[in-house]
């Protein structure tokens, strides 16, 4: 979980002393926001948790094309499959 009181830091800080914040990724597994100016200008992390972020980010496009589908089929825009293929074997001159 993010903690606003320990995860925020100014890209000079994270500069001088890129060590420690290495330790702390390893330790606590959090993103770290760096600021520019007293505003966010990135997020720093570890590589396991960024890679379980896009492992999330791939289940839940998987399970919104499934609710689309879903959703397609509940409202009758789908078709059949067959009509489909020759629709495609017609449009790109594929014999049967």
């Amino acid at each position: 979980m993010f903690d606003i009181t320990k995860d925020i830091h100014s890209v000079t800080t994270f500069r001088r002393n890129p060590g420690q914040f290495m330790k702390q990724f390893k330790k606590n597994k959090r993103a770290v926001v760096l600021t520019v100016k007293g505003k966010a200008a990135a997020v720093v992390q570890n590589a396991e948790s960024y890679q379980r972020l896009l492992d999330i980010a791939a289940r839940a496009d998987v399970h919104e094309a499934i609710r689309q589908g879903l959703d397609d089929v509940a409202h009758g825009h789908t078709r059949p499959a067959h009509e489909v293929f020759n629709e495609i074997r017609e449009r790109q001159s594929i014999p049967r």
